[in-house]
């Protein structure tokens, strides 16, 4: 049986009683490193399930899954990022949400939670971690027990990548 969980739509940026303003975000984690995405592009949570691959197409998309009847490509985040392989496991999930319109599945280690944090807490990328293949890095979350790593996940793909996606799509479809 398939875990699915359904996030809502409620707005991402709230107000608090000062003048910070408060990003709700789903977090998950890649190896030892949590990460963080707007809640707003998250549009659930399943469990891994059997992913059918799609030839030709770039080494850190998965291949798709059938969602509903719906074909969703799946990009394996570890790939991606240039993380070393890992197998998955109980705790591993597909992350559904819309990327620049289009609707993907992010494999990840783990989901963690819904955190709301104040947007004074994020620190910019450092420097030296900053460069063309991390401009994706909306921050650094600083908390008081762990680091948390923001991604815009607008700039996830590129714009040869996101044609890729659509590319590998359409190829899953025929």
């Amino acid at each position: 049986m398939n875990e699915v969980v359904a996030l809502s739509g409620t707005a991402n940026v709230m107000k608090s009683s000062g003048s910070n303003a408060i990003l709700q975000l789903v977090t998950f984690t890649l190896g030892s490193e949590e990460y963080a995405a707007d809640i707003l592009k998250v549009q659930e949570i399943n469990r891994m399930k059997e992913i059918t691959r799609v030839p030709n197409s770039p080494d850190y998309v998965e291949g798709v899954i059938n969602l509903r009847g719906k074909v969703i490509p799946v990009v394996n985040l570890r790939k991606k990022f240039g993380l070393a392989d890992k197998d998955n496991d109980a705790q591993s999930r597909i992350m559904i949400m819309d990327i620049q319109g289009i609707t993907m599945g992010l494999a990840v280690d783990s989901v963690s939670e819904v955190l709301r944090v104040p947007d004074n807490i994020v620190e910019p990328t450092p420097p030296m971690a900053s460069n063309m293949s991390t401009e994706f890095i909306k921050g650094i979350a600083k908390l008081k027990d762990r680091l948390i790593i923001l991604l815009n996940m607008d700039r996830l793909l590129g714009k040869a990548e996101e044609a890729m996606m659509i590319e590998a799509t359409a190829k899953a479809i025929e």
